[in-house]
C-alpha cells in the first residue's frame, strides 16, 4: 500500500451522541460496536487504506475511552494522537483546536459519525489539481430539504452555503469530509466556537478563496440515529458499505463466545456480540446485540439494538427499538416504532405493547 504523501487525517469524535441515547450513556458514539468492532475502527481502516498514517483524534465526551482502546494506533498501522476539547468549539473550532499536532500540507478532516464510501485519494487529488484552499466532499441525496445545500459551478467550485429550504436549488449536501490546506486551519480563530458552514466556509468564499467541491454518488450515511446506526452496521456486515476492518461479509457476524441455538435465525446483517445468547426459535434480523445480550426462546428482534447484558425474554418482540444496557423486556412484551428502554429498566411480562420511551 503506497503512502499518500503530504496528507494526514483529523477525525472529530467529540460529540455526545444525544440522538443515540441510551446507547451513548456508557460509550461515545464512534466507539459503539458496529459490525463487531467500534465504528471508528471502520473509518480508521479506510484512512489507512487510502495511504494516510498520521491521524489526530479531536475528542471531548468520554475522551479517555478512545486512547484506552486504540492506544498509539500501531495495531492499525497508524500513528494516532489525541487532543481533548475542554469546552464545545463547534466543527471549525474543533479543527483549529488540533492545529498544533498537524504536520502536512493537506489535512483531511472527517466527522467521526459518517459512514462513507468516498474515494479518499480522489478527493485529495481533486483538491490538489484545483489548488484549492478547502475541498468538500458533497453527496447527492433524494430529499435535500432536510439538509443545507452546497451548489457548485461548472468547474466544481463551491458558490454558496444555503440553509435548509423547501425549494433547494441543488441536491448536493455537505457530506462531512473536507480537505484543508493547513494554513487555512491555522487562520481559524482559536479558543472559541466556530462553525464551518456558518462562518469558516462563507468567510472563505467572501474573501475569494478557492473552495472546491468533490461530488459523487458513493455510499453515505450519517449514523446519528438508532435507525441509521442499525442500518449502517447491517450494511457493513453485508458488504454494502465499505470497510477494511472486516475479513468476512455475509448475513451475520457472530463473535467469539456467542451461543446461537441451531433452530434460531440470525440474518439481515445482524451482529451478535461476545457472550450473547440467542435461544431456540428466536429470530434476530438486521439488529445489533452488544456483548452479553440474551434473546429468549421464540423472541423476535428486528432492526433494533440490544445493549450490553440486556435480556429479551421468551416470546417478546423488539422491532425498530433500542434496549439499554442491563434492561429487561418481559416475556411476550412488544417494543415497536422507535421505543427506547433505558438502562436497568425491567418491563413486566404479559404482552404489554410499548411504542415510547420507558
Amino acid at each position: 500500500m503506497s503512502e499518500l504523501q503530504g496528507a494526514e487525517a483529523v477525525v472529530l469524535v467529540g460529540g455526545k451522541g444525544t440522538r443515540l441515547r441510551p446507547l451513548t450513556l456508557s460509550a461515545p458514539k464512534p466507539m459503539l460496536p458496529t459490525a463487531g468492532v467500534p465504528f471508528l475502527t471502520h473509518l480508521l481502516s479506510r484512512i489507512r487504506e487510502a495511504g494516510m498514517t498520521h491521524v489526530v483524534l479531536g475528542t471531548s465526551y468520554k475522551a479517555e475511552v478512545f486512547q484506552e482502546h486504540f492506544g498509539d494506533g500501531a495495531a492499525l498501522g497508524l500513528e494516532l494522537e489525541y487532543v481533548v476539547e475542554d469546552v464545545p468549539l463547534d466543527t471549525a473550532g474543533a479543527i483549529r483546536n488540533v492545529a498544533h499536532k498537524l504536520r502536512e500540507r493537506d489535512v483531511v478532516v472527517f466527522n467521526g459519525d459518517i459512514l462513507s464510501g468516498v474515494d479518499l485519494r480522489a478527493v485529495v487529488d481533486t483538491h490538489r489539481r484545483a489548488e484549492a484552499d478547502v475541498t468538500l466532499h458533497l453527496v447527492r441525496v433524494d430529499d435535500p430539504r432536510r439538509f443545507g445545500c452546497v451548489p457548485t459551478d461548472e468547474d466544481g467550485r463551491v458558490t454558496a452555503f444555503l440553509e435548509k429550504t423547501e425549494n433547494p436549488p441543488t441536491n448536493q449536501i455537505n457530506a462531512g469530509c473536507y480537505v484543508f490546506r493547513r494554513e487555512v486551519i491555522e487562520d481559524i480563530p482559536a479558543g472559541r466556537p466556530v462553525s464551518v458552514e456558518r462562518e469558516t466556509f462563507p468567510g472563505l468564499l467572501a474573501a475569494g478563496a478557492r473552495v472546491q467541491g468533490y461530488v459523487d454518488a458513493s455510499y453515505w450515511l450519517d449514523l446519528g440515529t438508532p435507525a441509521a446506526f442499525v442500518q449502517g452496521s447491517a450494511d457493513l456486515v453485508r458488504g454494502i458499505a465499505p470497510t477494511a476492518a472486516l475479513a468476512l461479509r455475509g448475513e451475520a457476524v457472530i463473535l467469539d463466545g456467542a451461543s446461537v441455538d441451531e433452530s434460531a435465525v440470525v440474518k439481515g446483517g445482524a451482529t451478535v456480540g461476545t457472550n450473547c445468547t440467542v435461544a431456540a426459535g428466536a429470530v434476530v434480523d438486521g439488529s445489533v446485540l452488544f456483548d452479553g445480550a440474551v434473546v429468549g426462546e421464540g423472541a423476535r428482534v428486528e432492526r433494533s439494538v440490544l445493549g450490553a447484558n440486556s435480556l429479551v425474554q421468551a416470546g417478546a418482540v423488539v422491532s425498530d427499538a433500542v434496549i439499554g444496557d442491563n434492561a429487561v423486556v418481559g416475556a411476550r412484551c412488544e417494543l415497536i416504532n422507535g421505543a427506547r428502554v433505558w438502562p436497568g429498566v425491567v418491563l413486566p411480562e404479559g404482552g404489554v405493547r410499548f411504542s415510547a420511551d420507558v
